[in-house]
Protein backbone atom coordinates (compact mmCIF):
# COMPACT_ATOMS: atom_id res chain seq x y z
CA UNK A 1 0.00 0.00 0.00
CA UNK A 2 1.45 3.37 -0.97
CA UNK A 3 1.18 6.48 1.23
CA UNK A 4 -0.93 9.44 0.09
CA UNK A 5 1.04 12.67 -0.38
CA UNK A 6 -1.95 14.96 -0.82
CA UNK A 7 -5.68 15.12 -0.16
CA UNK A 8 -8.28 16.61 -2.48
CA UNK A 9 -10.63 19.31 -1.26
CA UNK A 10 -13.63 17.01 -1.85
CA UNK A 11 -12.07 14.27 0.33
CA UNK A 12 -11.38 16.87 3.00
CA UNK A 13 -14.95 18.14 2.85
CA UNK A 14 -16.33 14.60 3.08
CA UNK A 15 -14.08 13.75 6.01
CA UNK A 16 -15.03 17.05 7.69
CA UNK A 17 -18.71 16.25 7.33
CA UNK A 18 -18.14 12.76 8.77
CA UNK A 19 -16.06 14.13 11.63
CA UNK A 20 -18.73 16.72 12.48
CA UNK A 21 -21.46 14.06 12.62
CA UNK A 22 -19.40 11.83 14.96
CA UNK A 23 -18.44 14.73 17.26
CA UNK A 24 -14.79 13.83 17.41
CA UNK A 25 -15.20 10.04 17.82
CA UNK A 26 -12.50 7.75 16.37
CA UNK A 27 -12.79 4.46 14.51
CA UNK A 28 -10.61 1.34 14.74
CA UNK A 29 -9.65 -1.62 12.58
CA UNK A 30 -9.23 -5.23 13.62
CA UNK A 31 -6.03 -5.53 15.58
CA UNK A 32 -5.17 -1.80 15.26
CA UNK A 33 -6.36 1.13 17.35
CA UNK A 34 -7.20 4.56 15.86
CA UNK A 35 -4.32 6.92 15.26
CA UNK A 36 -3.71 9.23 18.20
CA UNK A 37 -2.96 12.65 16.76
CA UNK A 38 -1.70 13.97 20.05
CA UNK A 39 1.28 11.64 19.71
CA UNK A 40 2.41 13.17 16.43
CA UNK A 41 5.27 15.63 16.59
CA UNK A 42 4.28 19.11 15.54
CA UNK A 43 0.50 18.81 16.08
CA UNK A 44 0.32 21.12 19.06
CA UNK A 45 -1.10 23.80 16.75
CA UNK A 46 -4.20 21.72 15.97
CA UNK A 47 -6.15 23.34 18.78
CA UNK A 48 -5.69 26.68 17.08
CA UNK A 49 -6.41 25.38 13.57
CA UNK A 50 -10.05 24.98 14.34
CA UNK A 51 -10.24 28.67 15.24
CA UNK A 52 -9.34 29.56 11.69
CA UNK A 53 -11.40 26.99 9.83
CA UNK A 54 -14.25 26.18 12.12
CA UNK A 55 -13.57 22.46 11.56
CA UNK A 56 -12.88 19.56 14.00
CA UNK A 57 -9.44 18.97 12.50
CA UNK A 58 -8.44 16.16 14.90
CA UNK A 59 -11.47 14.05 13.94
CA UNK A 60 -11.02 14.78 10.25
CA UNK A 61 -7.41 13.60 10.20
CA UNK A 62 -8.22 10.53 12.33
CA UNK A 63 -11.01 9.57 9.95
CA UNK A 64 -8.80 9.99 6.88
CA UNK A 65 -5.92 7.93 8.35
CA UNK A 66 -8.18 5.19 9.65
CA UNK A 67 -9.98 4.95 6.33
CA UNK A 68 -6.67 4.62 4.54
CA UNK A 69 -5.34 2.01 6.98
CA UNK A 70 -8.45 -0.11 7.55
CA UNK A 71 -8.39 -2.18 4.34
CA UNK A 72 -4.73 -3.28 4.35
CA UNK A 73 -4.74 -3.88 8.10
CA UNK A 74 -7.86 -6.01 7.86
CA UNK A 75 -6.18 -8.16 5.21
CA UNK A 76 -3.04 -8.55 7.36
CA UNK A 77 -5.05 -9.43 10.46
CA UNK A 78 -7.21 -11.95 8.63
CA UNK A 79 -4.20 -13.65 7.04
CA UNK A 80 -2.34 -13.75 10.36
CA UNK A 81 -5.30 -15.37 12.09
CA UNK A 82 -5.66 -17.90 9.29
CA UNK A 83 -1.95 -18.79 9.49
CA UNK A 84 -2.09 -19.15 13.27
CA UNK A 85 -5.13 -21.40 13.01
CA UNK A 86 -3.29 -23.55 10.46
CA UNK A 87 -0.22 -23.74 12.73
CA UNK A 88 -2.38 -24.82 15.68
CA UNK A 89 -4.14 -27.45 13.57
CA UNK A 90 -0.95 -28.87 12.05
CA UNK A 91 0.74 -28.93 15.46
CA UNK A 92 -2.22 -30.85 16.89
CA UNK A 93 -2.03 -33.31 14.01
CA UNK A 94 1.72 -33.71 14.57
CA UNK A 95 1.18 -34.42 18.27
CA UNK A 96 -1.45 -37.04 17.47
CA UNK A 97 0.88 -38.71 14.97
CA UNK A 98 3.69 -38.71 17.55
CA UNK A 99 1.50 -40.65 19.96
CA UNK A 100 0.70 -43.14 17.22
CA UNK A 101 4.40 -43.46 16.34
CA UNK A 102 5.25 -44.33 19.96
CA UNK A 103 2.77 -47.19 19.87
CA UNK A 104 4.08 -48.32 16.47
CA UNK A 105 7.65 -48.36 17.81
CA UNK A 106 6.45 -50.69 20.55
CA UNK A 107 4.84 -52.96 17.97
CA UNK A 108 7.94 -53.11 15.77
CA UNK A 109 10.51 -53.51 18.57
CA UNK A 110 12.16 -56.92 18.68
CA UNK A 111 12.12 -56.87 22.50
CA UNK A 112 8.30 -56.95 22.44
CA UNK A 113 8.49 -60.40 20.87
CA UNK A 114 11.64 -61.63 22.67
CA UNK A 115 10.24 -62.27 26.13
CA UNK A 116 10.06 -65.90 27.22
CA UNK A 117 9.18 -67.82 30.35
CA UNK A 118 10.76 -71.06 31.54
CA UNK A 119 9.54 -73.40 34.26
CA UNK A 120 10.16 -76.89 35.58
CA UNK A 121 7.22 -79.24 35.91
CA UNK A 122 8.70 -80.17 39.28
CA UNK A 123 10.06 -77.13 41.10
CA UNK A 124 11.96 -79.32 43.55
CA UNK A 125 15.03 -79.43 41.30
CA UNK A 126 15.15 -75.67 40.79
CA UNK A 127 13.89 -72.78 38.69
CA UNK A 128 14.74 -71.18 35.36
CA UNK A 129 14.98 -67.74 33.76
CA UNK A 130 15.28 -66.69 30.12
CA UNK A 131 17.04 -64.22 27.85
CA UNK A 132 15.67 -62.69 24.61
CA UNK A 133 17.52 -65.32 22.53
CA UNK A 134 15.66 -68.27 24.08
CA UNK A 135 13.73 -70.65 21.88
CA UNK A 136 10.35 -72.12 22.74
CA UNK A 137 10.43 -75.83 23.45
CA UNK A 138 10.11 -78.64 26.00
CA UNK A 139 13.21 -80.36 27.42
CA UNK A 140 13.75 -83.34 29.73
CA UNK A 141 16.28 -82.41 32.43
CA UNK A 142 18.02 -85.01 34.61
CA UNK A 143 20.29 -83.63 37.36
CA UNK A 144 22.57 -86.34 38.78
CA UNK A 145 24.74 -84.12 41.01
CA UNK A 146 25.03 -80.50 42.10
CA UNK A 147 28.12 -78.32 41.98
CA UNK A 148 29.88 -78.03 45.34
CA UNK A 149 32.71 -75.96 46.78
CA UNK A 150 35.88 -77.47 48.16
CA UNK A 151 36.31 -77.44 51.96
CA UNK A 152 39.33 -78.58 54.03
CA UNK A 153 39.72 -78.69 57.82
CA UNK A 154 42.94 -78.63 59.88
CA UNK A 155 43.78 -80.66 62.96
CA UNK A 156 42.67 -79.28 66.33
CA UNK A 157 44.95 -76.96 68.31
CA UNK A 158 44.58 -75.09 71.55
CA UNK A 159 42.81 -71.75 71.04
CA UNK A 160 45.88 -69.69 71.89
CA UNK A 161 48.53 -72.06 70.53
CA UNK A 162 51.06 -70.66 68.07
CA UNK A 163 51.28 -72.63 64.84
CA UNK A 164 54.84 -71.84 63.84
CA UNK A 165 56.56 -69.43 61.45
CA UNK A 166 56.95 -69.56 57.67
CA UNK A 167 54.81 -68.96 54.56
CA UNK A 168 51.56 -70.56 53.49
CA UNK A 169 50.99 -70.72 49.70
CA UNK A 170 47.32 -70.99 48.67
CA UNK A 171 46.47 -71.30 44.96
CA UNK A 172 43.29 -71.38 42.88
CA UNK A 173 44.06 -72.09 39.26
CA UNK A 174 46.99 -69.87 38.26
CA UNK A 175 46.45 -67.35 41.09
CA UNK A 176 48.39 -67.69 44.35
CA UNK A 177 48.52 -65.78 47.62
CA UNK A 178 51.44 -66.05 50.02
CA UNK A 179 50.57 -65.66 53.70
CA UNK A 180 53.50 -64.78 55.96
CA UNK A 181 53.07 -66.44 59.36
CA UNK A 182 55.07 -65.30 62.43
CA UNK A 183 56.15 -67.47 65.34
CA UNK A 184 53.35 -66.08 67.50
CA UNK A 185 50.46 -66.42 65.01
CA UNK A 186 47.50 -68.58 65.98
CA UNK A 187 44.91 -70.23 63.73
CA UNK A 188 42.68 -67.20 64.29
CA UNK A 189 45.30 -64.68 63.15
CA UNK A 190 46.17 -66.87 60.13
CA UNK A 191 42.46 -66.92 59.14
CA UNK A 192 42.34 -63.13 59.40
CA UNK A 193 45.41 -62.78 57.18
CA UNK A 194 43.87 -65.07 54.54
CA UNK A 195 40.54 -63.22 54.48
CA UNK A 196 42.19 -59.77 54.37
CA UNK A 197 44.75 -60.58 51.69
CA UNK A 198 44.43 -58.37 48.58
CA UNK A 199 45.69 -61.29 46.47
CA UNK A 200 43.16 -63.81 47.78
CA UNK A 201 42.30 -66.03 44.76
CA UNK A 202 38.95 -67.21 46.11
CA UNK A 203 39.30 -68.85 49.51
CA UNK A 204 37.44 -68.10 52.73
CA UNK A 205 38.92 -68.97 56.13
CA UNK A 206 37.22 -69.43 59.48
CA UNK A 207 38.07 -70.98 62.85
CA UNK A 208 35.70 -73.42 64.53
CA UNK A 209 36.20 -73.90 68.26
CA UNK A 210 34.97 -77.37 69.17
CA UNK A 211 35.38 -79.78 72.10
CA UNK A 212 38.80 -80.86 70.83
CA UNK A 213 40.10 -77.29 70.38
CA UNK A 214 40.30 -74.86 67.42
CA UNK A 215 40.30 -75.97 63.81
CA UNK A 216 41.00 -73.85 60.69
CA UNK A 217 38.43 -74.37 57.92
CA UNK A 218 39.20 -73.27 54.34
CA UNK A 219 36.38 -73.10 51.77
CA UNK A 220 36.39 -72.13 48.09
CA UNK A 221 34.24 -69.05 47.53
CA UNK A 222 32.93 -70.54 44.26
CA UNK A 223 31.69 -74.01 43.39
CA UNK A 224 33.17 -76.30 40.77
CA UNK A 225 36.35 -78.22 40.18
CA UNK A 226 38.00 -75.25 38.47
CA UNK A 227 37.65 -73.22 41.67
CA UNK A 228 39.29 -75.79 43.99
CA UNK A 229 42.36 -74.66 45.94
CA UNK A 230 45.73 -76.18 46.79
CA UNK A 231 47.91 -75.32 49.80
CA UNK A 232 51.54 -75.78 50.76
CA UNK A 233 54.20 -74.35 53.07
CA UNK A 234 57.33 -72.75 51.66
CA UNK A 235 60.70 -74.34 52.35
CA UNK A 236 62.13 -73.13 55.63
CA UNK A 237 58.76 -73.07 57.30
CA UNK A 238 58.47 -74.54 60.79
CA UNK A 239 57.33 -78.09 61.29
CA UNK A 240 54.06 -76.87 62.85
CA UNK A 241 53.19 -74.70 59.83
CA UNK A 242 54.25 -77.48 57.42
CA UNK A 243 52.01 -79.93 59.25
CA UNK A 244 49.11 -77.49 58.97
CA UNK A 245 49.69 -77.12 55.22
CA UNK A 246 49.89 -80.90 54.77
CA UNK A 247 46.60 -81.47 56.60
CA UNK A 248 44.79 -78.73 54.64
CA UNK A 249 46.33 -79.96 51.38
CA UNK A 250 45.08 -83.52 51.77
CA UNK A 251 41.81 -84.35 49.93
CA UNK A 252 38.85 -85.23 52.11
CA UNK A 253 35.17 -85.83 51.81
CA UNK A 254 34.21 -82.27 50.84
CA UNK A 255 35.97 -81.83 47.54
CA UNK A 256 34.87 -79.51 44.69
CA UNK A 257 32.51 -81.00 42.13
CA UNK A 258 30.73 -79.77 39.02
CA UNK A 259 27.02 -80.07 38.44
CA UNK A 260 26.21 -83.08 36.29
CA UNK A 261 23.06 -83.18 34.19
CA UNK A 262 21.59 -84.29 30.89
CA UNK A 263 19.27 -82.35 28.56
CA UNK A 264 17.18 -84.69 26.46
CA UNK A 265 19.90 -87.28 27.10
CA UNK A 266 22.78 -84.98 26.14
CA UNK A 267 25.33 -84.80 29.01
CA UNK A 268 26.49 -81.43 30.32
CA UNK A 269 28.48 -80.07 33.25
CA UNK A 270 28.61 -76.72 35.03
CA UNK A 271 30.94 -75.31 37.66
CA UNK A 272 27.94 -73.43 39.06
CA UNK A 273 24.47 -74.56 40.00
CA UNK A 274 23.24 -71.58 37.98
CA UNK A 275 23.63 -73.40 34.71
CA UNK A 276 23.85 -71.05 31.70
CA UNK A 277 25.17 -71.50 28.20
CA UNK A 278 24.07 -75.12 28.05
CA UNK A 279 20.55 -74.39 26.78
CA UNK A 280 20.48 -71.26 24.59
CA UNK A 281 18.86 -68.29 26.30
CA UNK A 282 18.01 -70.25 29.48
CA UNK A 283 19.61 -70.21 32.92
CA UNK A 284 18.70 -73.05 35.28
CA UNK A 285 19.12 -72.47 39.00
CA UNK A 286 19.53 -76.05 40.28
CA UNK A 287 18.75 -76.82 43.91
CA UNK A 288 18.48 -80.61 43.98
CA UNK A 289 19.09 -83.73 41.94
CA UNK A 290 16.25 -85.35 40.08
CA UNK A 291 14.35 -85.41 36.79
CA UNK A 292 11.85 -82.85 35.50
CA UNK A 293 10.50 -81.40 32.30
CA UNK A 294 11.52 -77.83 31.45
CA UNK A 295 9.11 -75.80 29.29
CA UNK A 296 10.26 -72.64 27.51
CA UNK A 297 7.39 -70.58 26.05
CA UNK A 298 7.03 -67.15 24.56
CA UNK A 299 5.51 -64.62 26.95
CA UNK A 300 2.73 -62.96 24.97
CA UNK A 301 1.84 -60.34 27.59
CA UNK A 302 4.15 -57.65 26.07
CA UNK A 303 2.62 -58.32 22.64
CA UNK A 304 -0.91 -58.00 23.99
CA UNK A 305 0.04 -54.76 25.72
CA UNK A 306 1.62 -53.39 22.55
CA UNK A 307 -1.47 -54.18 20.45
CA UNK A 308 -3.77 -52.56 23.01
CA UNK A 309 -1.51 -49.50 23.15
CA UNK A 310 -1.64 -49.27 19.35
CA UNK A 311 -5.45 -49.34 19.28
CA UNK A 312 -5.63 -46.72 22.04
CA UNK A 313 -3.11 -44.43 20.32
CA UNK A 314 -4.87 -44.76 16.97
CA UNK A 315 -8.23 -43.89 18.53
CA UNK A 316 -6.70 -40.80 20.13
CA UNK A 317 -5.29 -39.86 16.73
CA UNK A 318 -8.69 -40.46 15.08
CA UNK A 319 -10.40 -38.26 17.68
CA UNK A 320 -7.97 -35.41 17.00
CA UNK A 321 -8.44 -35.74 13.24
CA UNK A 322 -12.22 -35.75 13.66
CA UNK A 323 -12.03 -32.41 15.46
CA UNK A 324 -9.60 -30.87 12.97
CA UNK A 325 -11.72 -32.02 10.02
CA UNK A 326 -15.16 -31.33 11.51
CA UNK A 327 -18.06 -29.24 10.24
CA UNK A 328 -21.18 -28.29 12.23
CA UNK A 329 -24.11 -27.92 9.84
CA UNK A 330 -26.13 -26.11 12.49
CA UNK A 331 -23.63 -23.41 13.43
CA UNK A 332 -21.47 -23.50 10.32
CA UNK A 333 -18.35 -23.89 12.49
CA UNK A 334 -15.55 -25.75 10.72
CA UNK A 335 -12.41 -27.47 11.98
CA UNK A 336 -9.18 -25.61 11.26
CA UNK A 337 -7.98 -28.33 8.84
CA UNK A 338 -11.29 -28.99 7.09
CA UNK A 339 -10.44 -29.75 3.46
CA UNK A 340 -6.68 -29.62 4.13
CA UNK A 341 -4.81 -31.56 1.46
CA UNK A 342 -2.08 -32.83 3.79
CA UNK A 343 -4.59 -34.18 6.29
CA UNK A 344 -6.53 -35.78 3.48
CA UNK A 345 -3.39 -37.48 2.13
CA UNK A 346 -2.44 -38.82 5.57
CA UNK A 347 -5.92 -40.20 6.15
CA UNK A 348 -6.05 -41.86 2.76
CA UNK A 349 -2.61 -43.46 3.03
CA UNK A 350 -3.16 -44.66 6.61
CA UNK A 351 -6.46 -46.21 5.61
CA UNK A 352 -4.81 -48.04 2.71
CA UNK A 353 -2.14 -49.54 4.97
CA UNK A 354 -4.64 -50.54 7.67
CA UNK A 355 -6.70 -52.41 5.10
CA UNK A 356 -3.77 -54.14 3.44
CA UNK A 357 -2.99 -57.85 3.59
CA UNK A 358 0.54 -58.99 4.47
CA UNK A 359 1.67 -61.46 1.84
CA UNK A 360 2.76 -64.86 3.13
CA UNK A 361 1.33 -64.27 6.61
CA UNK A 362 -1.10 -66.88 7.92
CA UNK A 363 -3.18 -64.19 9.69
CA UNK A 364 -3.06 -61.79 6.76
CA UNK A 365 -5.02 -58.74 7.96
CA UNK A 366 -5.74 -56.73 11.08
CA UNK A 367 -9.38 -57.80 10.90
CA UNK A 368 -8.36 -61.45 11.14
CA UNK A 369 -6.41 -60.57 14.30
CA UNK A 370 -9.50 -58.97 15.84
CA UNK A 371 -8.76 -55.31 15.00
CA UNK A 372 -11.60 -53.71 13.05
CA UNK A 373 -12.49 -50.16 11.96
CA UNK A 374 -15.64 -48.43 13.20
CA UNK A 375 -17.86 -46.05 11.24
CA UNK A 376 -16.41 -43.04 13.08
CA UNK A 377 -12.86 -43.96 12.06
CA UNK A 378 -11.80 -45.46 15.39
CA UNK A 379 -10.66 -49.05 16.01
CA UNK A 380 -12.06 -51.89 18.11
CA UNK A 381 -10.10 -54.89 19.40
CA UNK A 382 -11.51 -58.37 19.98
CA UNK A 383 -9.26 -59.54 22.83
CA UNK A 384 -10.31 -63.18 22.48
CA UNK A 385 -9.40 -63.29 18.79
CA UNK A 386 -6.00 -61.76 19.59
CA UNK A 387 -5.41 -64.19 22.46
CA UNK A 388 -6.22 -67.18 20.26
CA UNK A 389 -3.78 -66.01 17.58
CA UNK A 390 -1.02 -65.45 20.15
CA UNK A 391 -1.58 -68.87 21.68
CA UNK A 392 -1.54 -70.72 18.38
CA UNK A 393 1.08 -68.75 16.43
CA UNK A 394 2.78 -65.78 18.12
CA UNK A 395 5.43 -65.61 15.40
CA UNK A 396 2.71 -64.92 12.82
CA UNK A 397 1.49 -62.00 14.93
CA UNK A 398 5.02 -60.64 15.03
CA UNK A 399 5.37 -61.04 11.28
CA UNK A 400 2.01 -59.31 10.67
CA UNK A 401 3.19 -56.21 12.50
CA UNK A 402 6.99 -56.10 12.51
CA UNK A 403 8.25 -57.77 9.32
CA UNK A 404 9.76 -55.61 6.58
CA UNK A 405 6.33 -55.33 4.95
CA UNK A 406 4.41 -55.62 8.23
CA UNK A 407 1.51 -53.27 8.92
CA UNK A 408 3.18 -51.50 11.85
CA UNK A 409 6.39 -51.14 9.84
CA UNK A 410 4.51 -49.53 6.94
CA UNK A 411 2.52 -47.24 9.23
CA UNK A 412 5.67 -46.13 11.04
CA UNK A 413 7.40 -45.29 7.76
CA UNK A 414 4.36 -43.34 6.58
CA UNK A 415 4.02 -41.40 9.83
CA UNK A 416 7.73 -40.57 9.84
CA UNK A 417 7.53 -39.16 6.31
CA UNK A 418 4.98 -36.64 7.52
CA UNK A 419 6.10 -36.10 11.10
CA UNK A 420 9.90 -36.10 11.16
CA UNK A 421 11.85 -32.90 11.84
CA UNK A 422 12.15 -32.36 8.08
CA UNK A 423 8.81 -33.96 7.21
CA UNK A 424 5.85 -32.42 5.45
CA UNK A 425 4.07 -31.20 8.60
CA UNK A 426 7.07 -29.44 10.12
CA UNK A 427 7.97 -27.92 6.76
CA UNK A 428 4.48 -26.42 6.51
CA UNK A 429 4.56 -25.20 10.11
CA UNK A 430 7.94 -23.54 9.53
CA UNK A 431 6.61 -21.85 6.38
CA UNK A 432 3.52 -20.55 8.19
CA UNK A 433 5.61 -19.20 11.05
CA UNK A 434 7.73 -17.34 8.52
CA UNK A 435 4.58 -15.91 6.95
CA UNK A 436 3.33 -14.72 10.37
CA UNK A 437 6.67 -12.99 10.94
CA UNK A 438 6.45 -11.32 7.54
CA UNK A 439 2.89 -10.17 8.25
CA UNK A 440 4.11 -8.58 11.46
CA UNK A 441 6.70 -6.70 9.44
CA UNK A 442 3.96 -5.57 7.04
CA UNK A 443 1.97 -4.20 9.99
CA UNK A 444 5.02 -2.26 11.15
CA UNK A 445 5.57 -0.87 7.66
CA UNK A 446 1.87 0.05 7.33
CA UNK A 447 1.97 1.93 10.63
CA UNK A 448 5.05 3.82 9.45
CA UNK A 449 3.33 4.82 6.20
CA UNK A 450 0.24 5.97 8.10
CA UNK A 451 2.43 8.11 10.37
CA UNK A 452 3.88 9.84 7.28
CA UNK A 453 0.38 10.25 5.80
CA UNK A 454 -0.82 11.74 9.07
CA UNK A 455 2.00 14.27 9.09
CA UNK A 456 1.10 15.26 5.54
CA UNK A 457 -2.50 15.90 6.58
CA UNK A 458 -1.37 17.93 9.56
CA UNK A 459 0.74 20.10 7.26
CA UNK A 460 -2.15 20.59 4.83
CA UNK A 461 -4.52 21.68 7.58
CA UNK A 462 -1.85 23.90 9.07
CA UNK A 463 -1.60 25.67 5.72
CA UNK A 464 -5.38 25.85 5.48
CA UNK A 465 -5.64 27.33 8.97
CA UNK A 466 -3.01 29.93 8.17
CA UNK A 467 -4.79 30.89 4.97
CA UNK A 468 -8.19 31.08 6.67
CA UNK A 469 -6.79 33.22 9.47
CA UNK A 470 -5.28 35.58 6.91
CA UNK A 471 -8.57 35.76 5.02
CA UNK A 472 -10.48 36.41 8.24
CA UNK A 473 -8.08 39.20 9.16
CA UNK A 474 -8.42 40.72 5.70
CA UNK A 475 -12.18 40.43 5.89
CA UNK A 476 -12.24 42.14 9.26
CA UNK A 477 -9.99 44.94 8.00
CA UNK A 478 -12.14 45.52 4.95
CA UNK A 479 -15.31 45.49 7.04
CA UNK A 480 -13.86 48.01 9.45
CA UNK A 481 -12.57 50.21 6.63
CA UNK A 482 -15.94 50.17 4.88
CA UNK A 483 -17.69 51.04 8.09
CA UNK A 484 -15.26 53.89 8.68
CA UNK A 485 -15.88 55.28 5.17
CA UNK A 486 -19.64 55.09 5.69
CA UNK A 487 -19.35 56.96 8.96
CA UNK A 488 -17.23 59.67 7.35
CA UNK A 489 -19.67 60.08 4.48
CA UNK A 490 -22.61 60.37 6.82
CA UNK A 491 -20.97 63.11 8.90
CA UNK A 492 -20.23 65.25 5.84
CA UNK A 493 -23.81 65.12 4.75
Amino acid sequence: MTSISSTSSSAASSAASSASSTSGSTSSTSGTSSTDLASISGTGILSSLGLGTGLDVNSIISALVNAQQAGPQAQITAQTQEDQNQIAGLTGLSTALSGLQSALSELTSSTTYSTYSASFASTTIGSATTLPNASPGTYNINVTSLATAQMRTSSALANTAAVGSGTLNISVGSSTMNIAVSATDTLSSIATSINNSTSNPGVSATVVSGTNGSQLVLTSTSTGVANAFSISASSGSSSGLSALATTLGTPGSNEATDAQLTIDGIPATSASNNVSGVLTGVTMALTATGTSQLTVAQNTTPITTAVNDFVTAFNQYASTVSTLNSYDTTTGAAGVLLGDSTLGAIQSQLSNVLGTSVAGNSIGTLASLGITRNADGTMSLNSQTLSTALTSNPSAVQNLFASSNGIATQLNTLANNYNSSDGILQTRINSLNTDVTNLGAQTTALNARMAVYQQQLVQQYTNLSTMMTSLNNTSSYLTQSLASLNDTSSSKS
